[in-house]
Formats: structure tokens, sequence, C-alpha cells
């Protein structure tokens, strides 16, 4: 298993001031322990996965609740009653960590997949707490994705109003030279009109070349869409840089935590 290259993490004053909360007399929670929370939002408050994701983890019986599997809208107390995954129980809130890995071919983008399929989440088993993908790369590609368990951080990273931009190297056959010039121009693809906000030619070839697409939406599978409208056969794809944080010479399937100011670079709050 690779070894993380650098850590950083902050503190989570939410759960500061909870504790200090319940030692007033007047708390309700005082006496009672916490008010009672749904599932899913225990689950993806800890990391584990979305709202969504959470309620399939439920639906499948992957989830219970002292000792007995949980049901879908069931209600627990974060804390107090023991919720556990794949039997294992629910740690307690953890900081916040910020990973970023280079995604080989051949692995899924998500926490669990429900065919079998090996999942980033193989990868990163020595990050020491539970996190989930911010965004995706399709199963045949590969490059740079991000795994948190700060959910702010990955809505504002993964969310197309907030214009993070992505860049890709794609090696193609076909007229590089003119799908180059025609994605540069305004298309659209499921129903909305998108443009790449650069397109480089790095190197032509008989049968195709290699070129560098920077996209700020980030909609599913865009660039090979885009590529697809414009003539081309996408034979490999690789996601070099978000933002400011540039791939590197991160290898393939290794991983290292984000420091501080490449954390407050991708995301100012």
């Amino acid at each position: 298993m690779n070894k993380p290259v650098n850590r950083s993490g902050t503190e989570d004053p939410e759960q500061g001031r909870q504790e200090q909360g319940r030692q007033g007399p007047d708390d309700p929670e005082s006496d009672n322990g916490p008010a009672p929370q749904r599932l899913s939002k225990i689950l993806s408050a800890h990391g584990v996965t979305s709202r969504r994701e959470a309620e399939v983890m439920i639906r499948s019986g992957r989830v219970s609740v002292g000792g007995k599997q949980a049901s879908i809208g069931q209600s627990a107390r974060p804390g107090v009653d023991e919720i556990a995954v794949d039997g294992i129980p629910l740690a307690a809130k953890s900081e916040l960590l910020y990973i970023m890995l280079n995604k080989p071919r051949g692995y899924v983008t998500t926490v669990s997949d429900e065919r079998g399929r090996s999942t980033v989440m193989d990868l990163v088993t020595g990050a020491g707490t539970r996190l989930f993908p911010v965004g995706r790369l399709d199963y045949d590609s590969e490059g740079l994705i991000l795994l948190t368990n700060d959910g702010r951080f990955a809505f504002a990273v993964a969310h197309p109003s907030f214009n993070v931009k992505k860049t890709y190297e794609i090696r193609a056959r076909g007229d590089i030279r003119g799908a180059a010039e025609r994605l540069r121009c305004p298309m659209e693809i499921d129903g909305k009109t998108v443009r790449a906000v650069s397109v480089r030619l790095m190197k032509r070839t008989a049968a195709g070349g290699l070129l560098q697409v920077t996209i700020s939406e980030g909609r599913n599978r865009q660039v090979r869409k885009m590529c697809a409208l414009c003539g081309l056969s996408v034979l490999s794809l690789k996601r070099i840089s978000i933002g400011s944080l540039e791939l590197g010479s991160l290898k393939p399937g290794q991983w290292r935590f984000l420091t501080e100011s490449e954390r407050k670079a991708l995301c100012r709050f």
C-alpha cells in the first residue's frame, strides 16, 4: 500500500461547540443525549458517502443500528446508538482531510460499486478515516482526483457554478487539427451549451495526436462527448490539474495529503 507523502488537516470547530453546549444545565440534550437524525444524514456527515448513496447502502442491508439491520427512513442518535457499516462501527466524527490521488484506469470513482469493480477507495485505505471522491473520472480515464470528508469543500470544487478549471491530456485518433479548432467553439451536450476554456494541440501524428483541453463545467463525461462531436476517437484521457493543483510526479495509484495552502487555493472559505 502506498504511503502518504504529506499531511494536513483542520480541526472541526462544530464538534467542539456541540460538546461545550451539552455541558449547560439548560441544554435539552444534556439529560437525554443528542436528538435523533436520519441515518443518511449521519453517514454523510461522517464522510462515509453522500446522502443519496447512503440510502442505497441502507436499502442493500449494509447498515445496522444497535446490531439490527437498518431500514430506509430510520433515525439514530450519533455518538449514542451503535451504527455500523458492513459490520464496522462508525467512528467519531474525524478531522477534515483532503487527498489527491493519481487514479489509474480500471477503477470506478465511487465509494462502492454494485458490480463489484475496484473503486478509488481501494487505493486510499491508509488514509485513516472514511472519505468520498470529489467529482468523477470514468472507469477508462486516469489522473488527478480529490477525496475528502468535507462536504463544503467537495461542493465548491465539483459544482459547475464555481467554475473550477480542470485540464486534461487527450490522446485521440482523427483530424486532430480540425478538432482542436472546433473544440474552441460552443457546442451542445445533453441539452447544455458548453465550450472549452482553452485547447492546445501538443502533438500531431499521422493518425491523430495529443491535445490539452481545459474546461470549467465538469459535466458527466463532458470531454469525451466534446471530442466525439468533433469526430475524434479518444484513446486515452488523463486529468492533469484541478484549479492550481497539478498532478506532477505522483505515480498511478499513489496519493498524498494536500497542504493547507493547496486546499485554500482550491476553496476559499
